[in-house]
């Protein structure tokens, strides 16, 4: 897998300084990081490419965090997207209630625990690259039971042959056998 392919992890704060300090305690990780400065970068750089979690500031000029994780929610490309909210300490205590109601995953208060938000961050990438492998043993099961579909039709073909060729039949349900095993194997 390139880096191209794999899922990112977007951070979206407006001050230079907390992107800084964010890239610094996730560089760890090995994943590929990307910055936005305000919450309309986000959206773009969502459209761009996959990431695998977004940590997203709440207090921001223009569209702020929560505009930014309903926006992100409403979008059937990224609604499953999990957002860690990041906001200050002395924040109001119903920004907590109002991060979860918009779609946060999780909800930090700075100045954080770099090992926590670490390990939180890393649970996300790995929930993420779960479900890649998930979906492609999905993609490749599909593949597989049409495979055998065209299989049975060619061999519902054949038998309605008259004069049935028995050779070549049973050559159809030896393969047709051997995909089945395979299916069943993986």
């Amino acid at each position: 897998m390139t880096a191209d392919d794999r899922a990112g992890i977007l951070l979206v704060d407006d001050m230079e300084d907390n992107l800084i300090a964010l890239e610094a305690v996730l560089a760890s990780l090995n994943e590929p990081i990307v910055r936005a400065r305000s919450g309309e970068e986000a959206m773009k750089a969502l459209l761009r490419r996959r990431f695998a979690v977004v940590l997203l500031d709440i207090r921001m000029p223009g569209m702020d965090g929560f505009e930014t994780a309903a926006n992100i929610k409403r979008l059937d490309q990224t609604k499953d997207v999990p957002i860690i909210f990041l906001t200050g300490a002395d924040e109001d205590a119903g920004y907590t209630f109002r991060g979860y109601a918009t779609g946060a995953a999780d909800y930090l208060t700075k100045p954080f625990d770099p090992w926590v938000l670490r390990a939180k961050v890393n649970v996300f990438l790995e929930l993420h690259r779960k479900n890649q492998q998930l979906q492609e043993l999905l993609t490749r099961e599909q593949a597989e039971f049409g495979e055998l579909g065209k299989q049975l039709t060619a061999i519902e073909n054949r038998l309605s042959e008259e004069p049935v060729d028995m050779a070549t039949l049973r050559e159809e349900t030896r393969e047709l056998r051997q995909l089945l095993n395979k299916v069943r194997s993986n």
